[in-house]
């Protein structure tokens, strides 16, 4: 697991990615800055085959911009599992990414998740998605900044 340990050495905390260093990762760390984005997905699998804890209320993660610096700290308020095909609307809007139906959201998800990034960051894993692929939906919430958004 990648950590950052902040400048006093008091305090550890994980790293939290938002898909892969570019275009994506910036604008979901801009709707993460402004409020927008609110909840998250990541499918099962990844913890599985990164032999990762999955998240829990109460963590607190540190978010990373493309060029891999501190932009700010998330707690995580809620998990949940659930196939893929009982992610809601609400959860949806929450992402903050504009979809405007769930099967639109599910349409850009799928995408991501049969990009060659992600199979590549899986190691050519083989699995399927279907309305049984269990998702990770996690709330979260920023709790502080630790740059300046203005350049």
């Amino acid at each position: 697991m990648n950590e950052i340990v902040f400048s006093d050495n008091s305090s550890v905390l994980p790293r939290s990615e938002f898909a892969f260093p570019g275009p994506l990762r910036d604008r979901l760390i801009g709707a993460i800055l402004d409020g927008r984005k609110v909840t998250t997905t990541s499918l099962a699998l990844e913890y599985e085959f990164r032999h990762e804890a999955l998240p829990c209320a109460g963590q607190r993660s540190i978010v990373v911009n493309s060029n891999n610096d501190p932009v700010c700290v998330i707690e995580t308020l809620e998990v949940l599992i659930v196939p893929l095909s009982e992610v809601g609307y609400q959860h949806v809007v929450d992402e903050g990414e504009g979809h405007a139906t769930v099967s639109d959201w599910r349409r850009g998800h799928e995408s991501f998740w049969r990009s060659k990034e992600m199979i590549d960051s899986l190691g050519h894993a083989i699995f399927i998605l279907d309305d049984a692929t269990l998702v990770v939906l996690e709330r979260f919430c920023v709790v502080e900044l630790l740059r300046s958004t203005t350049n």
